[in-house]
């Protein structure tokens, strides 16, 4: 179905994950891997029309940032209105992909917000001193080595951070109140990074109402509305598998005929993925 069916049809794009980081299972949600298929959804139908759903805890600031501004920019391009539809939670880069959106509608179960930045890390100084180990680093330039977990945390490296995490904070704030505007209320409560249920989220103006996808394509678009979903760029575990080398080819892509290869980053992917559950962890997901 498409720009020949009789019946309107509603393109779909569906952004799950966390954003800018890669696991073992699937590749983060990046501008690159997405912005063909945004690209498609935007020239699949004769409709007005594209929807989004929207499951994320958010992640990268750059990349929630440029993914939201390839929507915006295409929705004005080609005259079109976006509808966002948030799903189990749409927080943090989440919630400023789903700012991409005309209209936002969440599931009364979702959970929306966390309008702030967060760094975390540990410490392992008093550790490595425990055991007698002698760390060693050299670098050309007084702050390359700023909050390095290895050695004790330095006030001038903390405020350091916080300056930055203040101005990306401004950028999502900016954004918020500029895509939100005559709609919010309680503006020190929103930008606390607190997070809140569909409801309370109304109230405060981040989303327009409670509502499901069909319902609501079809309260525009009438009963036999057709929802199509684009798929994103393909990824994952399969495409982290590479080529032994000197292996015959069986035509099958990454596979060889000696079986699979794993590529030597499967511990980056392990620390990844816990860092990825960090992050839905954080909302009791």
């Amino acid at each position: 179905m498409g720009l020949f069916s009789r019946n309107p049809t509603v393109p779909v794009l569906r952004f799950s994950g966390p954003i800018g980081m890669v696991t073992p299972l699937r590749p983060g949600l990046a501008l690159a891997s997405v912005a063909g298929a945004i690209e498609k959804a935007f020239s699949l139908s004769k409709l007005r029309t594209v929807a989004v759903a929207i499951n994320s805890p958010g992640g990268s600031p750059v990349q929630s940032h440029l993914i939201f501004s390839r929507l915006r920019q295409l929705a004005q391009e080609k005259d079109k209105r976006i509808y966002v539809f948030c799903e189990d939670i749409a927080a943090s880069g989440g919630y400023f992909l789903a700012l991409a959106g005309d209209e936002i509608y969440a599931d009364p179960s979702s959970i929306v917000g966390s309008i702030g930045v967060i760094s975390a890390g540990f410490g392992f100084d008093k550790f490595i001193n425990r055991f007698g180990i002698e760390r060693r680093v050299h670098s050309a330039g007084k702050d390359k080595g700023a909050l390095d977990p290895f050695r004790p945390e330095r006030p001038e490296d903390v405020a350091l951070l916080k300056e930055l995490q203040r101005d990306v904070h401004m950028v999502f704030m900016n954004t918020v109140k500029e895509r939100r505007a005559g709609k919010l209320a309680g503006a020190e409560e929103l930008f606390s990074g607190s997070f809140w249920s569909a409801a309370r989220a109304r109230e405060l103006g981040l989303i327009d109402g409670i509502a499901d996808m069909r319902s609501k394509m079809r309260e525009l678009h009438g009963p036999k509305v057709r929802l199509r979903a684009v798929p994103l760029a393909g990824g994952g575990l399969l495409s982290r598998f590479r080529r032994l080398p000197g292996l015959g080819n069986t035509g099958l892509g990454n596979i060889t005929n000696e079986g699979f290869a794993f590529a030597p980053s499967f511990a980056d992917d392990v620390l990844s993925a816990i860092e990825a559950r960090a992050l839905w962890s954080r909302f009791g997901l």
